[in-house]
Protein backbone atom coordinates (compact mmCIF):
# COMPACT_ATOMS: atom_id res chain seq x y z
CA UNK A 1 0.00 0.00 0.00
CA UNK A 2 1.11 3.50 -0.70
CA UNK A 3 -0.23 6.93 0.19
CA UNK A 4 -2.27 7.20 -2.99
CA UNK A 5 -3.98 3.88 -2.18
CA UNK A 6 -4.95 5.17 1.26
CA UNK A 7 -6.18 8.46 -0.19
CA UNK A 8 -8.41 6.48 -2.54
CA UNK A 9 -9.72 4.28 0.28
CA UNK A 10 -10.53 7.34 2.37
CA UNK A 11 -12.34 8.90 -0.56
CA UNK A 12 -14.48 5.74 -0.55
CA UNK A 13 -14.98 6.06 3.24
CA UNK A 14 -16.03 9.70 3.02
CA UNK A 15 -18.18 9.17 -0.08
CA UNK A 16 -20.08 6.21 1.38
CA UNK A 17 -20.68 8.11 4.64
CA UNK A 18 -22.17 10.99 2.64
CA UNK A 19 -24.25 8.71 0.42
CA UNK A 20 -25.73 6.90 3.42
CA UNK A 21 -26.54 10.27 4.92
CA UNK A 22 -28.03 11.79 1.77
CA UNK A 23 -29.93 8.77 0.43
CA UNK A 24 -30.93 7.01 3.63
CA UNK A 25 -30.54 8.88 6.93
CA UNK A 26 -32.27 12.03 5.71
CA UNK A 27 -35.39 10.00 4.86
CA UNK A 28 -35.96 9.41 8.58
CA UNK A 29 -38.08 11.50 10.85
CA UNK A 30 -36.23 13.10 13.76
CA UNK A 31 -37.90 10.58 16.06
CA UNK A 32 -36.62 7.67 13.96
CA UNK A 33 -33.15 9.24 13.81
CA UNK A 34 -32.98 9.27 17.63
CA UNK A 35 -34.93 6.05 18.27
CA UNK A 36 -33.12 3.60 20.52
CA UNK A 37 -31.73 0.55 18.76
CA UNK A 38 -30.65 -2.28 21.03
CA UNK A 39 -27.28 -2.84 19.37
CA UNK A 40 -23.85 -1.23 19.49
CA UNK A 41 -24.05 2.46 20.38
CA UNK A 42 -27.79 2.76 19.81
CA UNK A 43 -29.76 5.01 17.49
CA UNK A 44 -28.84 6.03 13.97
CA UNK A 45 -27.92 9.44 15.40
CA UNK A 46 -25.67 7.80 17.99
CA UNK A 47 -24.01 5.68 15.30
CA UNK A 48 -23.33 8.74 13.14
CA UNK A 49 -21.99 10.77 16.08
CA UNK A 50 -19.81 7.86 17.18
CA UNK A 51 -18.37 7.40 13.69
CA UNK A 52 -17.53 11.08 13.22
CA UNK A 53 -16.13 11.31 16.77
CA UNK A 54 -13.82 8.32 16.32
CA UNK A 55 -12.63 9.62 12.94
CA UNK A 56 -11.90 13.01 14.49
CA UNK A 57 -10.09 11.49 17.49
CA UNK A 58 -7.79 9.37 15.32
CA UNK A 59 -7.06 12.19 12.90
CA UNK A 60 -6.33 14.55 15.80
CA UNK A 61 -3.65 12.07 16.87
CA UNK A 62 -2.35 11.85 13.32
CA UNK A 63 -2.21 15.64 13.06
CA UNK A 64 -0.45 15.82 16.44
CA UNK A 65 -3.34 17.86 17.86
CA UNK A 66 -5.09 17.45 21.19
CA UNK A 67 -7.48 14.50 20.97
CA UNK A 68 -11.07 15.59 21.64
CA UNK A 69 -13.12 13.82 24.28
CA UNK A 70 -15.99 11.45 23.66
CA UNK A 71 -19.08 13.18 22.33
CA UNK A 72 -22.41 12.80 24.06
CA UNK A 73 -24.76 11.97 21.20
CA UNK A 74 -27.76 13.46 23.02
CA UNK A 75 -26.17 16.91 22.58
CA UNK A 76 -26.71 16.54 18.83
CA UNK A 77 -30.37 17.46 18.74
CA UNK A 78 -31.10 17.37 15.02
CA UNK A 79 -29.84 16.39 11.60
CA UNK A 80 -28.18 19.74 10.84
CA UNK A 81 -26.00 19.71 13.94
CA UNK A 82 -24.70 16.21 13.14
CA UNK A 83 -24.11 17.01 9.45
CA UNK A 84 -22.27 20.28 10.20
CA UNK A 85 -19.93 18.51 12.61
CA UNK A 86 -19.41 15.64 10.15
CA UNK A 87 -18.51 18.17 7.43
CA UNK A 88 -15.87 19.72 9.71
CA UNK A 89 -14.41 16.30 10.48
CA UNK A 90 -14.26 15.47 6.76
CA UNK A 91 -12.36 18.69 6.09
CA UNK A 92 -9.95 17.85 8.93
CA UNK A 93 -9.39 14.35 7.53
CA UNK A 94 -8.82 15.66 4.00
CA UNK A 95 -6.23 18.14 5.28
CA UNK A 96 -4.17 15.29 6.73
CA UNK A 97 -4.65 13.08 3.69
CA UNK A 98 -3.48 15.82 1.27
CA UNK A 99 -0.10 15.85 3.05
CA UNK A 100 0.15 12.05 3.38
CA UNK A 101 3.11 10.48 1.59
CA UNK A 102 4.65 7.03 1.42
CA UNK A 103 7.34 7.83 3.97
CA UNK A 104 4.80 8.99 6.54
CA UNK A 105 2.87 5.70 6.21
CA UNK A 106 5.77 3.76 7.73
CA UNK A 107 6.30 6.14 10.65
CA UNK A 108 5.07 5.27 14.15
CA UNK A 109 2.14 6.52 16.19
CA UNK A 110 1.85 5.14 19.69
CA UNK A 111 3.75 1.98 18.81
CA UNK A 112 2.02 1.13 15.56
CA UNK A 113 2.58 2.26 12.00
CA UNK A 114 0.54 5.10 10.49
CA UNK A 115 -0.71 2.76 7.75
CA UNK A 116 -2.10 0.48 10.49
CA UNK A 117 -3.90 3.40 12.13
CA UNK A 118 -5.40 4.40 8.79
CA UNK A 119 -6.45 0.83 8.08
CA UNK A 120 -8.10 0.65 11.51
CA UNK A 121 -10.06 3.85 10.84
CA UNK A 122 -11.30 2.46 7.52
CA UNK A 123 -12.26 -0.88 9.08
CA UNK A 124 -14.08 0.86 11.95
CA UNK A 125 -15.99 2.99 9.45
CA UNK A 126 -17.08 -0.04 7.43
CA UNK A 127 -18.28 -1.77 10.58
CA UNK A 128 -20.38 1.18 11.72
CA UNK A 129 -21.77 1.89 8.25
CA UNK A 130 -22.98 -1.72 8.23
CA UNK A 131 -24.60 -1.16 11.62
CA UNK A 132 -26.18 2.08 10.38
CA UNK A 133 -27.51 0.34 7.27
CA UNK A 134 -28.97 -2.51 9.35
CA UNK A 135 -30.62 0.04 11.65
CA UNK A 136 -31.97 1.98 8.69
CA UNK A 137 -33.43 -1.22 7.22
CA UNK A 138 -35.04 -1.99 10.56
CA UNK A 139 -36.63 1.45 10.55
CA UNK A 140 -37.98 0.88 7.03
CA UNK A 141 -35.61 3.39 5.42
CA UNK A 142 -33.92 2.93 2.05
CA UNK A 143 -30.47 1.30 2.03
CA UNK A 144 -27.80 0.21 -0.44
CA UNK A 145 -24.77 -2.06 -0.57
CA UNK A 146 -21.65 -0.24 0.59
CA UNK A 147 -19.21 -2.62 -1.13
CA UNK A 148 -15.85 -1.15 -2.09
CA UNK A 149 -15.93 -3.07 -5.39
CA UNK A 150 -18.88 -1.04 -6.66
CA UNK A 151 -17.14 2.19 -5.72
CA UNK A 152 -13.80 1.18 -7.29
CA UNK A 153 -15.55 0.03 -10.47
CA UNK A 154 -17.29 3.41 -10.71
CA UNK A 155 -20.73 1.85 -10.45
CA UNK A 156 -23.50 4.02 -9.03
CA UNK A 157 -25.11 2.97 -5.80
CA UNK A 158 -28.40 1.16 -6.18
CA UNK A 159 -30.69 2.43 -3.45
CA UNK A 160 -33.15 -0.18 -2.26
CA UNK A 161 -36.48 1.50 -1.55
CA UNK A 162 -37.77 1.78 1.95
CA UNK A 163 -39.80 -1.19 3.11
CA UNK A 164 -42.41 -1.06 5.83
CA UNK A 165 -41.22 -2.80 8.97
CA UNK A 166 -43.59 -3.78 11.73
CA UNK A 167 -41.10 -3.40 14.59
CA UNK A 168 -37.40 -3.11 15.25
Amino acid sequence: MNADNFKSLFEFHITRNREIWEHCVTTLTLEQFKRKINYSVGSIRNQCVHLLNVDERWFAGLHGDEVPGWYMANRYKDFDVVRKKWDKVETYMRKYLRALDDKKLSSDMDGIKIWQVLYHILNHGTDHRAQILAGLHGLGAPTFAQDYFYYAAGLPIKVHPAEPVSAF
